[in-house]
């Protein structure tokens, strides 16, 4: 197994001079040195096979012990140091001072057809920012970050990878619900692969502690790799520097709010400066459409991260970035001119994208309140989001009063829809009809874009619930399966049917399939 190693991070920015792996806070450093936990009986469990290829991996790499032992945490590829990210953050809106990766050991960065991938395991042991946690992860929250990251990709949202999904071999000791009732589970390792893991938090260590020399080293590093047409570092590369992120975070969350996608934890140090979706930890879909859920039940009572909310919390967090890049461009208005286009900008792109999946290509002043009215009406009664827009696009444009029926199989209670629910649910398709005569595509042409921006299959929940109960059975069969259907999440696939349904009843309140904890 040979890879083209060109490590950037831990050769370019500072080291921690402290190379023991206890807890600490680090300081005039990026990053610490560490090494890995070496498992006990490391299994190879799956792997991407794409991904693998996209980083220069060959098929027969995936199957070798060197293969196994480097990304299991076994032993360390030749002539690379790992280590693991300082950096700090806002957590639920408070501050809370250095963070850092306490569960995640960077191994190196590689270079293949001129593209930049950092990888790094979760869950293989503790670093200098493992505060009171061990640095294990175990198999259920692993292979639900597993499927998660690659199902993103595959619906084209922006999102870190997942290479692969190990047993260590180890037990973990996990609260699972935080009531006292801790049991051991199967200790389990990710690797995770982005151009970068860089985060606000990583800019926010530095400011916070009034370290400009080294927040200008990080921020120029970050340019010169990452953002290099912005060109030499400069006062105005520093604020086109934050507008790039801006605008990146800004399409990440229009594709959250596209899928019915919630992360569950946006805090400051989860947001990647590449506008890329990261940290899976209690996220969730959409089953019923409802704007104020969240998966996170660390988040239950104030619903910070609710699927409504995301859009004003991505701005929040750009506030605080912007706070931190601050030093560097000593002038608040460049700043605040970003963050005002933001909500501009967020206006002009949900609205587009609203159209595209309701199909309609044109824009009328009309258009806002249709889909106002659309929201209404899916409040009106537990409706999956999902499955909703995926049988719109059947829809005749002549034929509106057939609405209700070809959407029916999206509604929870169906039979509970009230007459005027129903009139309601007329009057809009109603609208909707007048509203696609005004377009040129047929209802075929019409059906075909809707249904490459509507999913018909989303990694729900209790599917990865399902699969999670089978691996504790050491049944790992419905790994692969799912991990095939979310590569073609707008196919129809006919054979895989069971999967385009609503939750079923015995997952509403089963632990796993509809909120989930921070533990991991």
């Amino acid at each position: 197994m040979k890879l083209n190693i060109s490590n950037t991070f831990n050769t370019q920015l500072p080291a921690d001079t402290d190379t023991s792996n206890t807890r600490r806070k680090v300081f005039d450093a990026a990053y610490a040195n560490v090494n890995p936990k070496t498992p006990t009986h490391p299994e190879l469990l799956h792997v991407s096979k794409d991904l693998a290829k996209s980083i220069g991996l060959k098929a027969e790499d995936l199957q070798s012990q060197a293969f196994l032992n480097v990304f299991s945490g076994s032993t360390i590829y030749p002539n690379t140091k790992p280590y693991a990210m300082a950096y700090a953050g806002h957590q639920f809106g408070n501050w809370a001072g250095q963070l850092g990766d306490g569960r995640a050991i960077n191994l190196f960065e590689v270079l293949h057809n001129n593209n930049r991938w950092a990888l790094q395991l979760k869950g293989a042991g503790e670093t200098p920012f493992s505060r009171q946690g061990d640095g294990l992860a175990v198999l259920r929250s692993s292979l639900r970050e597993y499927l998660c990251s690659e199902a993103m990709h595959y619906l084209g949202v922006p999102t870190t990878r997942a290479l692969s999904l190990m047993l260590s071999g180890d037990k973990v000791l996990r609260d699972m619900l935080y009531d006292g009732n801790a049991d051991y589970e199967k200790g389990a390792i990710v690797c995770r692969v982005a151009p970068t893991f860089i985060r606000f938090g990583n800019f926010e260590l530095f400011a916070s502690r009034n370290d400009i020399k080294n927040l200008k080293n990080l921020t120029d590093y970050t340019i010169s790799h990452f953002y290099p047409d912005l060109g030499e570092p400069s006062i105005s590369s520093y604020v086109e520097f934050f507008r790039a992120i801006t605008m990146r975070t800004l399409d990440m969350v229009i594709h959250w709010q596209r899928v019915g996608f919630v992360h569950g934890v946006m805090n400051t140090d989860n947001m990647s400066v590449l506008g890329l979706t990261i940290d899976y930890g209690p996220y969730g879909w959409l089953e019923g459409f409802d704007f104020g859920w969240t998966p996170n039940t660390t988040d239950i009572q104030n619903k910070r991260y609710r699927f409504g909310n995301q859009p004003n919390i991505a701005l929040w967090n750009l506030v605080q970035l912007a706070n931190a890049l601050f030093p560097l461009v000593k002038e608040a208005k460049p700043f605040e001119d970003i963050l005002n286009d933001y909500k501009t900008n967020f206006d002009i792109k949900s609205l587009h994208m609203m159209r595209s999946k309701l199909g309609l290509q044109q824009s009328h002043d009309e258009d806002k309140k249709l889909i106002e009215e659309l929201e209404t009406c899916l409040l009106l009664t537990e409706t999956d989001m999902t499955i909703f827009f995926r049988k719109l696009s059947a829809l005749k444009k002549e034929n509106n009063e057939d609405g209700l029926t070809i959407v029916n199989e999206a509604f929870y209670k169906a039979n509970d829809i009230s007459d005027s629910i129903a009139r309601q649910w007329k009057s809009w398709f109603n609208d909707y009809s007048q509203r696609l005569d005004k377009e040129q595509l047929t209802d075929n042409q019409r059906k075909v874009k809707m249904n490459a921006v509507n999913p018909k299959y989303v990694l729900r929940n209790y599917m990865a619930q399902v699969a999670i109960d089978a691996a504790n059975k050491e049944d790992y069969s419905l790994i692969n399966e799912l991990f095939d259907l979310l590569k073609h999440p707008y196919n129809e696939q006919s054979e895989n049917e069971k999967w385009f349904a609503k939750r079923p009843e015995w997952a509403r309140h089963k632990v796993g399939c509809s909120m989930l904890s921070c533990s991991s």
